[in-house]
């Protein structure tokens, strides 16, 4: 045996007995099953209709889901607001229907650097097709959806945006 593979050999048996082996990238969030109803413009019911208008005047209603998931229900309102493509997103409340989550598409590049930072470092070299912004309204935080190539149903990372502080999320947000 020559010396290199000998050494090989060592390295890899110390590896294996000290549970050294390289890093696993962290899994994917599992998102929860979800029933989902699609719903034209004109039937979108008048308070969610009404909760949007109030969180964005003057958007334009293109389409909704109802979705349904560990009993709560909640209306993805889509359309546009001046022409930029918009997404509310409304949770059923024992006081009405609230908007929980505001949504666009972004591209990468505008991504603020710190949740660019902080997904390289949960998943090294990682660079999504797709990123949706997500602006929460009970707190003003912004969770950022990272999709990877070939899986556009369930984020790869999702990076939550608090007070100038990026973290990868380890669980999927509830909404």
């Amino acid at each position: 045996m020559n010396r290199a593979l000998i050494a090989s050999t060592i390295a890899t048996g110390v590896m294996m007995i000290a549970g050294c082996g390289p890093a696993e990238p962290p899994t994917a969030p599992r998102a929860p099953a979800t029933a989902i109803t699609p719903t034209a413009a004109g039937d979108v019911p008048g308070a969610v209709r009404a909760a949007v208008l109030a969180a964005r005047p003057g958007m334009v209603i293109a389409g909704a889901e109802l979705k349904e998931r560990e009993g709560r229900r909640y209306y993805d309102v889509e359309g546009a607001v001046d022409g930029a493509e918009i997404e509310l997103d409304l949770l059923e409340t024992p006081s009405g229907w609230q908007v929980v989550e505001i949504q666009r598409d972004l591209a990468w590049s505008a991504v603020p650097a710190s949740v660019r930072a902080a997904a390289g470092t949960a998943r090294a070299g990682f660079v999504p097709v797709r990123v949706i912004e997500s602006i929460q309204a009970a707190d003003g935080a912004v969770i950022y959806e990272l999709f990877a190539e070939g899986q556009p149903a369930t984020p790869t990372l999702e990076v939550r945006l608090k007070d100038g502080r990026a973290e990868v999320l380890k669980e999927v947000w509830p909404h």
